[in-house]
């Protein structure tokens, strides 16, 4: 079962709900295009909140997203979950509606699907073919190469950024970060070490007792690696949405989520629907 805490869980939730209401409500009017709505890291379909308050278990984004029946249904659903467990967790949870509709759960890597993904969409036959897709991971496992993939085809893509709980950890404060964690960072930027390096430190104009350079990490480096991701994501999609912030109980950053699609009418709404959820959290 996935474990996190706080509101937030449940407004991420809520806004992709929100917007796939108002993207099905489009696509009923192009009845000869062919939706897939497409779960990268589609978790056990459970989502556990544990607070001093309450210790309440709710259900995720699969099986909100899948009993949607008005305006129309999406035409398919594609999960994947990595994890044995609560793969199988999210087979029973779906178990009800896959005799009614045309739903895919599978155990794999959420890269090696995107790619496959992409591959199909780029088919000729598959130019119908459009895609709402959720990427939530709990860390950095989804890689840069995979977001690149889906340039130029017809997928809006939310996706959740570890800005604090994954990239601003691995970034040191001196700048002496291992080879390990630079390579993540590569993989997970799309980005090479010197650039990551460019990007989040600058030279300081102290020396250390041995006469080498010192490096000091940027200010407010959380909110800053929203800003590149940001434009990374443009290198990729026409238009990308304004973050929704996800803050823990000390008021800290922990995720960006994000929205980018080559449409700029799934921009406007994904705005409109994040500034909601932004304000209603102060």
């Amino acid at each position: 079962m996935n474990e996190f805490g706080g509101n937030w869980t449940e407004n991420k939730i809520e806004i992709l709900v929100e917007y796939a209401f108002a993207y099905l409500t489009i696509m009923n009017n192009f009845r000869f295009l062919k939706t897939i709505y497409y779960d990268g890291f589609a978790g056990s379909g459970f989502i556990q909140e544990k607070s001093k308050l309450d210790n309440k278990k709710v259900f995720g984004a699969a099986k909100r997203i899948v009993e949607i029946e008005k305006p129309i249904p999406f035409n398919l659903y594609y999960f994947v979950e990595k994890d044995l467990e609560n793969f199988e967790s999210l087979k029973d949870v779906l178990k009800e509606h896959q005799n009614t509709k045309e739903i895919y759960v599978v155990h794999e890597d959420c890269n090696v699907k995107i790619k496959k993904l992409s591959n199909f969409l780029k088919k000729p036959e598959n130019k119908n073919y459009r895609v709402l897709s959720y990427i939530d991971p709990c860390g950095m496992q989804l890689r840069w190469d995979s977001i690149a993939s889906l340039k130029g085809l017809g997928v809006d893509l939310w996706v959740l950024v570890p800005t604090g709980l994954g990239v601003n950890r691995l970034l040191k404060k001196n700048g002496d970060i291992s080879d390990a964690w630079l390579n993540r960072l590569e993989v997970f930027l799309g980005m090479d070490r010197n650039e990551i390096k460019d990007f989040f430190y600058q030279k300081s104009s102290q020396v250390s007792l041995f006469g080498n350079e010192i490096y000091d990490k940027i200010n407010d480096p959380v909110n800053r690696s929203a800003e590149l991701y940001s434009s990374r994501l443009k290198e990729i999609f026409k238009f990308v949405s304004e973050p929704y912030i996800l803050k823990n109980s000390t008021n800290s950053i922990m995720f960006h989520f994000f929205m980018g699609s080559n449409n700029p009418t799934a921009a406007r709404i994904a705005n409109d629907i994040i500034k909601k959820y932004n304000q209603k959290n102060g």
